[in-house]
This record gives structure tokens, sequence and C-alpha cells, in this order.
């Protein structure tokens, strides 16, 4: 077995007994420090996915290994080491009246020691931008600050999976590019991402793999530049980003139209000195 191998998912089917909805045929690997964007209109299945990934329901036909072994044998404790769920809303998730309970709780009961659990909780209110909140009582903290909490929380365990649904749903601009240094840092030291959103501007920043999710079926899997260069997205109520848009209205036969703004600069510098010498 790929010791890089984290995750080998192979969901034949999956639905809930009062409605109508199924997840079928959605088979992929993640590897070790991978990122991956799940991209996919409201209601297609991501935050489902997300939930069979992270243990929460059983009754699939298929199978998920988690370094191997299948999940639905390991315990919670077993699972929560290894990988964690950051839910759409931290209200789901935040129970405690005060930061440092709450994000406390996790390494408490992986039976670490008083020392431990304390310094683990620093480290991850760091890491989140969030050092010296401690003290704070979670019912006056705003959205974005709850939702930072929640994602602390996972991170004092040490978890090596991450799966993000919507982590940058409500935040301000400015705190949604710190989320995704946040993430960027994460993979650097390899911890591995898993990510539903629908704000396709940042998905070139952290995945190295997108996969389309349509109508509860994986329908597309690529790169960043195969998927938003390479396919008509249209149909799955989807776009490329912004910067890619405007680089095809521009000049579509580009070779390799940029993604991120950092790629636009790096071409238009190039194209202005080519101009200049000639």
């Amino acid at each position: 077995m790929d010791p890089s191998l984290r995750l080998r998912i192979d969901i034949r089917h999956f639905s809930f007994s009062e409605s109508n909805f199924s997840l079928r045929d959605i088979k992929f690997e993640v590897k070790r420090g991978e990122g991956i964007a799940l991209l996919g209109p409201s209601g297609a299945g991501k935050s489902t996915l997300l939930r069979l990934l992270d243990g929460l329901y059983k009754n699939f036909e298929g199978e998920i290994l988690l370094d191997g072994k299948e999940i639905r044998h390991l315990s919670p404790k077993e699972i929560y080491s290894k990988m964690g769920l950051l839910f759409q809303n931290p209200e789901e998730q935040l129970f405690a009246e005060v930061v440092f309970e709450d994000v406390a709780f996790g390494p408490r009961n992986m039976g670490w020691s008083k020392e431990e659990v304390t310094k683990a909780v620093e480290r991850a209110l760091q890491l989140v931008e969030l050092e010296g909140y401690e003290g704070r009582l979670i019912r006056n903290l705003s959205f974005g600050e709850k939702k930072r909490v929640a994602l602390a929380g996972l991170l004092a365990m040490g978890q090596e999976i991450l799966l993000l649904d919507e982590p940058t749903l409500g935040l301000d601009p400015l705190l949604e590019k710190k989320f995704v240094e946040l993430l960027q840092k994460l993979k650097r030291q390899g911890v591995t991402l898993i990510v539903a959103t629908h704000n396709v501007d940042l998905v070139p920043y952290f995945a190295e793999k997108v996969l389309i999710i349509y109508g509860g079926r994986l329908v597309a899997i690529g790169s960043p530049r195969e998927v938003f260069q390479g396919l008509d997205l249209s149909p799955y109520h989807l776009r490329p980003p912004l910067v890619t848009l405007l680089f095809k209205e521009l000049n579509g036969h580009i070779p390799h139209l940029p993604l991120t703004l950092e790629e636009a600069r790096t071409y238009l510098q190039k194209l202005l000195f080519s101009s200049k010498q000639e």
C-alpha cells in the first residue's frame, strides 16, 4: 500500500430514508498533504460526503478506508485522533461557555495532561490568529471568530486530515484571505485538506485536485487547470475563477490561462517586457 495514501473512497450508494436524495458512484483517493476542493451547487451532496468521510453516517454501500482501515470499524476516538470536520455553521460545533474550554475539549478527551492541553490550545489559537481569546465568552464572538474557534478545536488535537465545509462562509475579505493563508501554512506542515466550497476564486490557492459533485454523483475530477480551463462548467452551475474568465475574454488562445492574481501578474509582466523589447 502507498504510504502516502490517507483515504480511499468508493461510495456506491448512500441515501437518507426520509428523502429521495442519494450519493452514488463517488470514487477517489486522497494523499498526505494534498488539497482537495469539492465543488458543486447547493444540494449537490458536498456536505453529506464530508459527513460520510468523518464517520457520522454508517449505512452506505461501498467503503471508506482511513489509512487502510474501514472507517465503520474504527471508534470515534480513532477517527478524531486523525481527522476532523469543520461544519458550515460553527454554532453546531461550539458548546462551551468560554473559548479555552471549547478548544481544550478534544485534547482532554484524548487523555492528554493538563500541560499538554494548555500548550495545544495556545498553539491552535495562535494558528487561527486568536491569541489571547482563551477567556472570551463564545456567545460574544462574531460569526467569523466562532468559525476560527471551531477550527482551533480541530487543530488542538493535531489532526492530520481536515474536512472543511464552506470554511470562508461569513468571513469578510481580509479574514477570507488570512484563512486561505492558514490553509496554505497547514498544507506545508503536511496537513491534508478536503474543502467543500462555493468560492471558486480561492480554489487554486490550496487545491491540487478538484472534484465536481452534481446530483449526488462525482461528475468530474482533475487539477484546477484541467477543470477550470478544460471543462464547460455551466451545466454544473459553476464558473472558473474571475481572473480566468477575464483572460479568456481578452485572449482565449492563451495556452495556460491564469488561475490566480499572481499568475495574471506574471503573465502581464512578461507581455509588457516583450512589447518593450520590440
